[in-house]
């Protein structure tokens, strides 16, 4: 089974998965493609954007045969430009770490206010947020995701960026590991009201142990950087932060 990654837009990672650098924030969504599923990791930041991603990869997964569509989503941790376009993907199976639901659920206003203070446009984001699909399968320590002949590992692995910090790891030669925004190549780690700065480097050792020191890891914002890469800002989140 092969997906055509060139010439769409997404860049390939492994041989069944690939991501796109979204526009304005520079947020990543990922894709990963078995025999009888898809999973999308991260929704986009609007129901435009969500729509958007729907469509691109209903494209990449036409020449597979029959009615190929996103069958499971995951999302990485609550932040607007990760989780606002969930709603496009009716009918998905949608994952996050154990207690994000409840903050998604309580912080609609937060979540909105956020998103215009970025940038996005108000109405947009209050229609988002009202539509919001919030996960049903909650991931405390980690769980296997059959997308047939794809055996995706979801991990909690946090807190750190958020208190939900949610990763994906894809088998492969390399192995992929999608990280949200424990990591950011793009530019400094961003460390809001709702970050656990003294657990964030654990996470990031959590994550290499996972990862393995060949994998490729990609951030939440930004390029596909190595195991280096990771260790390097974990020392600098450490010294941020004060923490060993």
């Amino acid at each position: 089974m092969t997906v055509l990654w060139e010439g769409s837009g997404w860049e390939p990672l492994g041989p069944s998965s690939g991501r796109r650098r979204l526009p304005v924030w520079d947020c990543t969504a990922g894709l990963v493609v078995g025999e009888h599923g898809a999973l999308l990791v991260d929704a986009g930041s609007s129901l435009g954007e969500g729509a958007r991603l729907r469509a691109q990869t209903r494209r990449l997964l036409a020449p597979l045969g029959g009615d190929r569509r996103v069958t499971h989503l995951a999302l990485t941790h609550p932040h607007f430009d990760h989780v606002l376009g969930a709603a496009a993907f009716a009918g998905a199976e949608v994952f996050g770490a154990a207690g994000v639901d409840a903050v998604l659920l309580r912080g609609r206003d937060e979540l909105v206010a956020d998103a215009v203070r970025h940038g996005l446009d108000p109405e947009a984001a209050a229609e988002a947020a009202d539509v919001l699909v919030r996960p049903r399968h909650h991931v405390s320590g980690e769980r296997t995701l059959d997308l047939g002949g794809v055996q995706v590992l979801l991990a909690d692995v946090g807190p750190g960026h958020t208190a939900h910090d949610l990763v994906v790891l894809v088998p492969g030669d390399p192995e992929v590991v999608f990280c949200g925004d424990l990591v950011e190549e793009s530019g400094e780690p961003q460390a809001g009201p709702d970050a656990v700065p003294s657990h964030w480097p654990a996470a990031l050792d959590r994550l290499l142990e996972l990862g393995g020191e060949d994998a490729r890891y990609v951030p939440g914002h930004g390029a596909v950087v190595d195991a280096e890469f990771v260790r390097s800002q974990r020392a600098e989140l450490a010294a941020r932060f004060g923490v060993s």
